[in-house]
């Protein structure tokens, strides 16, 4: 009876009171002490109110049956396929809605509905992939920040290759603990197309697009530094099939006194077992290197850098030496370039000009740490004198 005169007066109140009276209508039907008739009443005017043309109606009965375990299930599927204003208190936390119909929604919904889902509670990883595959940006953020969802390696993975030049998002990474070397890596590589993007324009095409792509071998090998042993042939896995494993970088690396990712490296592009590597490395017998270095398939021109940082590394050049793998040597950059530039000849220019580059490089980071530490030491000097 109740519900007889609601449907008789809806129909020509305006759209403000009709949507109170349909927010009370739905929440009489889930904490009132109805019968088994008006509940069916009631839930087929609540039908009828889905075709209401004021937004305000449908979000009434949105908002009452966002995070309700007893509504009706045909009105709250029919609401979360509704426009975002009225959809969004539903897609971001009604449990009726189940994952299938969630996917589909992220498909084809507009950005709101995305942003809605990506920051469900308890969010599944296959809602986290979806999410990661055709969200935006902004939905994608906001998944990273859920600290309830549940995300898999490779929808991170995804993100960084669709997002990783988006500052925000970035930097949401980067901040992660469990983040593998090689995502870190991807978001190193992305950061370095974006700022030669930035750079084009008054740099010129070429000039930026070097520049950023030493700058990322530079940040891979301090990276590199940082791996943990057992991961660094997972990274040079990834470094190769996403065409950085260059001989570049490579020889910054063992510049570096990496000999780990130097070693492994190789391993990776000659297709051999570690042990063959470090043996033919090792042994005193560089042809057995020789052979190696070839079927890696690194160039012949960059060969002699190789052969007399090695023989460098035999000799101790490396003994003494501060600051870890992570940088550039600034004795062994230098006996490597004396040794090849007595080797001068038309392939060995970019051979000596990269080296030259290295060893300007080498010199100026040493020259950082030296007035580091001397600055440091004045520090340490003061603070004696004041105590005494």
């Amino acid at each position: 009876m109740i519900v007889r005169q609601f449907l008789q007066w809806v129909r020509h109140a305006p759209p403000g009171e009709r949507a109170e009276a349909t927010s009370a209508l739905a929440r009489a039907y889930l904490h009132s002490d109805l019968s088994a008739d008006d509940l069916a009443a009631a839930e087929g005017a609540m039908i009828m109110l889905l075709d209401d043309p004021s937004p305000l109606v449908r979000r009434a009965l949105a908002d009452v049956f966002a995070s309700a375990q007893k509504a009706p299930p045909v009105v709250v599927q029919a609401l979360a396929a509704d426009q975002p204003d009225v959809s969004v208190p539903l897609l971001s936390r009604s449990p009726l809605l189940l994952d299938d119909d969630l996917v589909d929604l992220i498909a084809t919904g507009h950005p709101e509905a995305q942003l809605a889902i990506a920051g469900r509670p308890l969010l599944s990883r296959s809602l986290a992939a979806a999410i990661a595959e055709v969200g935006t940006a902004e939905a994608c953020l906001t998944l990273l920040e859920n600290a309830d969802a549940e995300i898999a390696l490779f929808s991170i993975d995804r993100i960084v290759e669709r997002f990783g030049d988006v500052a925000s998002i970035r930097e949401n990474l980067t901040a992660r603990d469990d983040l593998p070397m090689t995502t870190r890596q991807a978001l190193l590589s992305k950061l370095s197309q974006t700022l030669a993007g930035f750079a084009r324009p008054w740099l010129g095409s070429e000039y930026a697009d070097h520049a950023a792509r030493e700058a990322c071998e530079r940040a891979t090998v301090a990276l590199a530094a940082d791996t943990p042993y057992e991961e660094v042939a997972e990274l040079m896995r990834h470094l190769r099939e996403s065409g950085q494993l260059t001989a570049g970088m490579i020889l910054r690396g063992l510049l570096s006194g990496n000999l780990v990712l130097f070693e492994e490296a190789l391993a990776e592009l000659s297709d051999l077992p570690l042990d063959r590597v470090t043996g033919y490395i090792h042994d005193k017998n560089i042809s057995g290197f020789h052979a190696l270095y070839r079927k890696a398939g690194l160039p012949d021109a960059a060969y002699p850098a190789f052969r007399e940082a090695i023989a460098a590394m035999r000799d101790g050049i490396l003994l003494g030496e501060h600051g870890g793998v992570a940088r550039l040597k600034r004795r062994m950059v230098e006996r490597v370039l004396a040794r090849c530039a007595g080797e001068r000849g038309p392939e060995t220019a970019n051979l000596l000009a990269l080296l030259r580059r290295f060893a300007v490089e080498a010199a100026r980071e040493e020259a950082r740490l030296f007035c580091d530490d001397l600055v440091a030491g004045h520090r340490v000097s003061d603070d004696d004198r004041l105590v005494a």
